[in-house]
């Protein structure tokens, strides 16, 4: 998000200091507060997808507070992987990732509004993402889009795969729905 932000901008984030949120179409447009389900499940792929990058080297790994400039909108997905190749050579910095990532993860919240999670989609992809992967809270299911109209569905018995981005990676469906354990 930039630094500067207009007056009337600047009421609206105050009224609900404890949100985040993503610029689209030059106003703040919240997200929807997590869950620990929601939570968890970004952070068990965040960790399987941050050990293999980082073994592998093949670039980095960020999550939900990362802005990425996505068009003219400013897009906080949950969890984001950018390759080696596409970080620039000042590397990481304070100001928002002024690229696309390659991967975006959005995990489906029972409140998001499907015309929302589509456009996001149609952005993503415009602006350069590689693949997209929605994670269905509801569903416990993954649904990878190559393109917008190219979707594979993957369910708890299936693996996330992807040899051309990630190299190696493999994480079954169901260790990201894994319920913490108890003593």
């Amino acid at each position: 998000m930039s630094s500067t932000i207009q007056s009337a901008t600047a009421i609206a984030f105050d009224e609900d200091f404890d949100k985040k949120y993503e610029m689209v179409d030059g106003a703040p447009e919240a997200k929807e507060m997590g869950s620990s389900l929601h939570s968890g499940v970004g952070t068990r792929l965040i960790i399987r997808l941050g050990v293999h990058v980082e073994a592998q080297k093949l670039g980095a790994v960020y999550g939900p507070d990362a802005t990425f400039q996505i068009g003219h909108n400013d897009r906080l997905p949950d969890v984001a992987f950018v390759s080696a190749a596409r970080i620039p050579a000042e590397g990481e910095t304070n100001e928002k990732w002024q690229l696309a990532p390659d991967l975006v993860v959005e995990i489906i919240s029972p409140g998001d509004v499907w015309e929302k999670v589509n456009r996001k989609i149609r952005e993503y992809f415009a602006a350069g993402v590689r693949q997209i992967w929605l994670i269905s809270l509801e569903l416990r299911e993954v649904h990878v889009y190559d393109a917008p109209k190219s979707i594979t569905y993957l369910t708890e018995e299936d693996e996330l795969i992807n040899e051309n981005l990630l190299p190696g990676f493999r994480c079954r469906i169901s260790e990201l729905f894994q319920q913490p354990a108890r003593t």
